[in-house]
């Protein structure tokens, strides 16, 4: 299977298609490539029974799809910890280095690796790592920009793009990290927030990809 092949089941999994349908628009826009190649593709796949496209309706992982997309997942976060764990990366290089690296990780390498790393529940943007059998923690989080003025939580999840998660870690931003929303500018300004005893200034739309728990991971 190509790597282009293994991105779309990897996100179909991510958006939901083990358990319901998934669009062609939101598929589009999660791999940002245009409607027709998400089609073309779509019908390769379900060639390959990977999945089973519905026209209209959408795209819904089989179970030899779930397999490979948890596989994949697990090679992907699985790399992420051992490159910023043992290799002193940044969350940005082990994002964009684990996504060249899943591709070419077979299964049992990847379980020696989650045995070497004494098997992660999470990975260092706080994903979740599934287990061989698909299982995965689910932890109720809000986001940023939801919390009231005063409140304090544990920043347990970031979304693994280069530019907020570079931008993050200038400020100091980690996982574990304890803010304390202390203001919001009007019309979507930006947040004053405390982040681990420090003021600082914070993007709205930094706050609404950052995702907040009552407990530290």
């Amino acid at each position: 299977m190509t790597p282009q092949k293994e991105d779309y089941i990897k996100e179909l999994y991510k958006l939901g298609g083990a358990e319901q349908q998934v669009g062609n628009k939101k598929l589009a826009e999660a791999l940002k490539v245009t409607p027709p190649s998400v089609t073309e593709m779509l019908g390769k796949l379900q060639h390959e029974k990977l999945i089973e496209y519905k026209p209209y309706h959408g795209s819904q992982l089989t179970a030899e799809g779930i397999r490979k997309a948890i596989s994949l997942l697990r090679g992907h976060r699985l790399w992420e910890v051992f490159l910023m764990r043992h290799l002193g990366y940044s969350w940005s290089e082990a994002h964009e280095d684990a996504e060249m690296l899943e591709h070419m990780t077979p299964i049992r390498l990847i379980e020696r690796l989650d045995q070497f790393l004494n098997f992660p529940a999470y990975c260092p943007h706080g994903s979740a790592i599934p287990h061989p059998d698909g299982s995965i923690e689910v932890v109720p989080l809000v986001p940023l920009n939801q919390l009231a003025p005063g409140a304090s939580a544990y920043v347990r999840r970031v979304v693994e793009e280069t530019e907020l998660m570079d931008y993050l870690q200038t400020l100091g931003v980690k996982i574990g990290s304890k803010i304390t929303l202390v203001e919001q500018a009007p019309y979507e300004g930006p947040l004053t927030v405390v982040i681990d005893g420090n003021k600082v200034q914070l993007s709205y739309k930094a706050s609404c990809k950052l995702y907040m728990g009552t407990n530290i991971a």
